[in-house]
């Protein structure tokens, strides 16, 4: 025992064995059987610990602990966590990891709060504790962590005043996912009166001491943080004295972690501390909004009056006037009129801009949030695309606008100012405008699925900044911008003097911003096309890669029933899908596979079809039109000739789309078989035929009987059978060609010979004479 070379280890399956107690009170090192197994694991040496140490879950974690009232208890977590290889300190400072809170008061809970650090049950620690067996288990992995966590709300009754019972609702349904309780409003027992500032005016009633009667953002911002946020800085009654004020404006919108792109864009925004006569927005209603606090620094008390300095607040540039204020001509021109018009709009749509990137885009992106990120980079990514880029050419823009404004000649062009940015215009508006639909369709399923996103709209959607819209309505104003800048620029031209050279320099620009618009419209149409062909791609399953191309685009979805068999077995439910140069053929599927699902966290629901064939339209030789008979209803059937195959292939289908007509379908398919063909005549395509010179009945197709035979059929038939045609039977066809002639669409039979012949000629196709 006295040899400074050697040490002896004990290792302890049970840490409440008096064997145990023995070996502690004579300071042993003690170790568990995981400490053990972990350090053989990782070849690593045994870690030193001046207490016993079971197992290392906890090791490096600093934690500290509030609100403990049974010194029992307190003493028992201790332990605990010194047998998992935490550390403990008495009082709270910057290098503490976890706090744990047995209440939500106190100094302690509120430095946490401030610096974000995780506020933890006790119950964390019991868990931990029954999982010390496990290998590799770590107690502050977000997954087991969050299970645990002091919800905002915890110990809180709320109660909500001046909310419409819709906003109620949903308010006390966050309540409780928050952890805490709901009573009607004057219940002794409640902790907290939520009311909406800017309609209740005066209380219904005396609040007692230990009553917080808070602003609607605090709700909210408790809920964004994810911890309950400190009342004193959004109580209802002290709402307008000068001492709150100085407390808020001693916090600055951002947190001293803001990294460098963040304060350029902050000097970039800067410059919107301009005069603009026309506020985008209605006027403020209260002076006190102006110091709406950003969640993103609430309760910092890293905080200081400097970092105030550097980082600066909202820019209030619908109030400040600008250094170059604009000159009035002694007598304004209509045309100085309408320039002047333009550029206040411009100076409007750019300070928009400015409140999108600032109050939403830059705090989602920031890095540090007070319970992790809001959104995932992806999601963000998808609301707001390229705001950023359309916000620096419409800057650039207003500041040409202004210096023009303010130096004002009738000789000078506006038009240049559009024609010198078009290719910026261009590049940076077909991007957002394109997938504005599904920036919005993120925006709302995240507010749903996400109640931190959710708080966080709540309380910036509230701020004067935003006019009281929605950041969905504020993002459509890039969509809306370029047709009125067109509609400014024409009124424009109109006041314009024939003389001026900028006559046709606006003609010029008013053309760019056409193409622009033109430009962008084809851009949507192309994008959506493709993004139709993802769709089918996803929704039939075993679909050829191929199908995906540049130059394909979706014409039309039409379903239908398989009547022969061929392309599937009869009374199959058929989607043909026509692309501008082929026709994609899927079965509905017969089973769900569950092997085909999504993966974790996309809701995208399984493939519903089953890929048959996808067939060039070249490949379609005639289109028959079969007529409307007792027995046969929406009928008509395909003549194809598919490479593999020596003779022609009747495929018969039954429309069952009702919104579109069978007639504007055949003619839509035989255009595009005629533009792959490269021929004009895509009517000498279609042939109208009766049902029985093809043996094509739509009787009975919907009877019990006919899906019973059909459900066995299927069954006798094997799951893998792989699809292929058979030759049709030449004696129908021959039958159908004796008919052709007195049947073809929109052409009586008194036809000249030479035509009637050379419609025969035509279709010797029909025969299946094979091709030589």
């Amino acid at each position: 025992l006295d040899s400074p070379e050697f040490e002896n280890v004990f290792i302890v399956m049970d840490f409440q064995d008096p064997i145990f107690d023995e070996l502690h009170k004579t300071d042993c090192r003690i170790i568990g059987p995981p400490v053990i197994l972990n350090c053989a694991q990782k070849g690593e040496p045994l870690p030193f610990s001046c207490r016993p140490l079971y197992c290392t879950s906890m090791m490096n974690l600093v934690l500290c602990f509030t609100g403990f009232r049974k010194k029992e208890e307190l003493v028992r977590l201790v332990t605990l966590v010194h047998h998992m290889g935490g550390v403990i300190r008495k009082d709270f400072n910057s290098k503490v990891t976890h706090l744990v809170a047995n209440c939500t008061q106190g100094e302690k809970f509120r430095i946490a709060v401030s610096l974000g650090t995780p506020i933890m049950k006790s119950e964390w620690i019991y868990k931990a504790w029954e999982r010390r067996n496990e290998q590799d288990f770590c107690a502050s992995v977000d997954d087991f962590r969050n299970e645990f966590k002091v919800p905002p709300f915890q110990d809180c009754i709320l109660s909500f005043l001046g909310f419409s019972d819709e906003e109620k609702t949903n308010m006390e349904e966050m309540t409780k996912m928050q952890g805490g309780n709901c009573l009607p409003v004057g219940d002794e027992r409640c902790t907290h009166l939520v009311v909406e500032e800017n309609v209740v005016k005066e209380l219904p009633f005396e609040p007692s001491k230990k009553l917080y009667v808070v602003k609607q953002e605090w709700f909210w911002g408790s809920i964004q943080m994810d911890a309950r946020a400190g009342e004193t800085m959004y109580l209802y009654e002290k709402a307008n004295t000068p001492e709150l004020k100085k407390s808020v404006s001693l916090l600055s919108l951002n947190t001293p972690n803001s990294n460098r792109k963040r304060r350029r864009l902050k000097e970039t925004l800067a410059q919107l501390s301009r005069e603009t006569d026309m506020s985008p927005f209605p006027p403020r209603k209260r002076p006190s909004a102006e110091h709406s606090l950003s969640i993103g620094s609430l309760l910092d008390i890293s905080n200081t009056p400097e970092s105030s300095i550097n980082y600066g607040e909202t820019p209030k540039s619908c109030t400040k006037s600008s250094k170059n204020s604009t000159p009035v001509p002694l007598k304004q021109s209509a045309r100085w009129q309408v320039a002047k018009e333009l550029y206040q709009t411009e100076s409007n749509y750019v300070n928009i801009l400015a409140t999108i990137i600032q109050l939403f885009q830059v705090p989602l992106e920031e890095e540090g949030q007070r319970g992790g990120p809001i959104l995932a980079p992806e999601e963000i990514k998808t609301i707001f695309g390229s705001i950023p880029d359309i916000f620096d050419v419409h800057m650039k823009i207003k500041d040409d606008l202004e210096d023009l404004i303010v130096n004002w000649d009738e000789s000078k062009s506006i038009g240049d100012i559009f024609l010198k940015y078009s290719k910026d215009l261009v590049k940076t508006y077909p991007p957002f405008v394109n997938f504005f639909e599904m920036s919005k369709e993120t925006i709302i399923k995240c507010e749903k699925q996400k109640p931190r996103f959710h708080a966080f709209l709540k309380i910036n959607q509230a701020k004067p900044e935003c006019g009281r819209q929605s950041l969905v309505e504020l993002l459509i104003r890039p969509v809306q911008r370029l047709p009125s800048v067109a509609l400014l620029l024409n009124d424009l031209k109109k006041h314009t003097a024939e003389e001026n050279p900028d006559k046709s320099t606006l003609e010029k620009a008013i053309g760019s911003l056409k193409e622009v618009m033109t430009h962008i419209n084809e851009d949507k149409r192309k994008t959506e096309a493709q993004k139709q062909i993802f769709d089918v791609v996803y929704e039939v399953d075993g679909c050829p890669a191929n199908l995906l191309s540049s130059h394909r685009s979706l014409v039309q979805r039409v379903e239908t029933i398989s009547l022969g068999e061929h392309p599937c077995d009869r009374g199959e439910q058929v989607t043909l899908f026509l692309f501008n140069d082929c026709l994609e053929i899927a079965r509905k599927r017969h089973k769900v596979i569950g092997t085909f699902r999504s993966p974790p966290g996309h809701t995208r629901p399984p493939a519903s079809l089953k890929h048959i064939r996808l067939m060039p339209l070249s490949q379609i030789k005639k289109v028959l039109d079969i007529r409307e008979t007792e027995d046969c209803h929406n009928a008509f059937a395909l003549l194809v000739r598919p490479p593999t195959e020596r003779a022609n292939v009747l495929l018969s289908f039954q429309m069952t789309s009702e919104e579109l007509p069978k007639e504007n379908w055949l003619k839509m398919l035989c255009r595009h078989v005629a533009n792959t063909i490269c021929k004009a005549d895509a009517e000498n395509l279609i042939y109208s035929a009766d049902p029985e010179s093809f043996e094509v009945n739509t009787k009975d197709m919907d009877s019990t009987l006919s899906r019973a035979s059909r459900a066995i059929k299927k069954t006798s038939k094997k799951v893998t059978r792989a699809f292929s045609f058979s030759k049709t039977p030449k004696r129908a066809l021959r039958r159908a060609l004796m008919t052709s002639q007195s049947s073809v669409e929109g052409r009586s039979p008194s036809s000249n010979d030479k035509h009637v012949m050379s419609r025969l000629s035509s279709t010797s196709s029909l025969a299946g004479i094979p091709s030589p």
